[in-house]
């Protein structure tokens, strides 16, 4: 027979007192920050047509689509990678100083995007330096989502963790939305013409602006309530008890939370397939 682990009986040095107030203020700054680093990684797969046109001139249509969205697949194979640095920083340093650096990271690489010149202009060096923009893309939204994620955890209460934790999906969801009406609303502006020749940089320009705004709502919130207690807790005896802490390793997440883990992966899995379907479904709508 499997012997139960034994649990620990759970003491006041458990419960964390969360503040109504605090606890909104951070649900917002974290959801609205999320949708607008989703913003900038979504105008990209809605720019996708113009981008092909920009950056891969010399072949037709369909290989420009194609080498486009190739492009805009990359950071999702950078997100774990940033994921894991981030995460671990965050445990070290806190959520909230690590969530304002993955902001600044996506703001000046989105911003950069608009600034790249075209293929005509510097060559190959035009699709390098796009590639290199949507690595440092994604590379802030695996630490982006993971710490966002941590953070709203540690600071909902415990029956209402899930709900509150759906708040940040439905930021992202608006910062793909948002994305595809501010890039409507520019090319039907400007014109068709127009939008490739240089209409096309401007919801990338956004990214600053709204970076900044991200930044000044996430620099201006406390560091959770869990990590502060853990912190003072482990000042108050060893100090050195922030690096020996428990550690779960990679093996033990695969063999005895293999359920949750794919449960995580298919989630992820239905809910990017579907946004990106919705980018690639606007990219060939705009092309015909």
């Amino acid at each position: 027979m499997l012997k139960r682990k034994k649990i620990k009986p759970i003491t006041l040095k458990d419960v964390t007192i969360i503040d109504d107030g605090k606890l909104k203020k951070a649900i917002t700054a974290a959801s609205l920050g999320n949708a607008m680093e989703w913003f900038d990684f979504g105008v990209y797969g809605f720019v996708a047509y113009a981008l092909g046109k920009v950056f891969f001139p010399d072949a037709n249509p369909s290989v420009q689509m194609i080498a486009a969205l190739g492009t805009f697949s990359v950071p999702f194979l950078i997100r774990p990678l940033g994921g894991l640095f981030f995460g671990m920083l965050g445990d070290k340093y806190g959520r909230q100083k690590i969530l304002a650096i993955t902001i600044v990271i996506m703001s000046i690489s989105t911003f950069c995007i608009g600034l790249i010149p075209s293929y005509a202009t510097i060559g190959i060096w035009a699709p390098i330096l796009l590639l290199l923009c949507k690595m440092a893309q994604g590379f802030s939204v695996g630490g982006e989502y993971t710490g966002a994620s941590i953070f709203v955890a540690e600071y909902s209460p415990d029956r209402k963790r899930g709900f509150m934790g759906s708040w940040l999906d439905f930021g992202s969801i608006a910062g793909f939305v948002m994305g595809a009406g501010v890039v409507v609303l520019i090319s039907s502006v400007v014109g068709e013409q127009n939008f490739l020749d240089w209409g096309w940089r401007i919801p990338f320009f956004l990214a600053l602006p709204l970076g900044i705004i991200g930044l000044y709502l996430r620099h201006a919130l406390e560091e959770t309530p869990a990590f502060q207690q853990h912190v003072d807790t482990m000042e108050q005896g060893d100090r050195e008890g922030l690096q020996d802490g428990p550690k779960v390793s990679f093996k033990e997440i695969a063999t005895k939370h293999w359920r949750s883990l794919l449960t995580c992966i298919g989630l992820v899995i239905s809910t990017n397939v579907n946004l990106l379907h919705a980018a690639d479904l606007h990219a060939e709508l705009s092309v015909a």
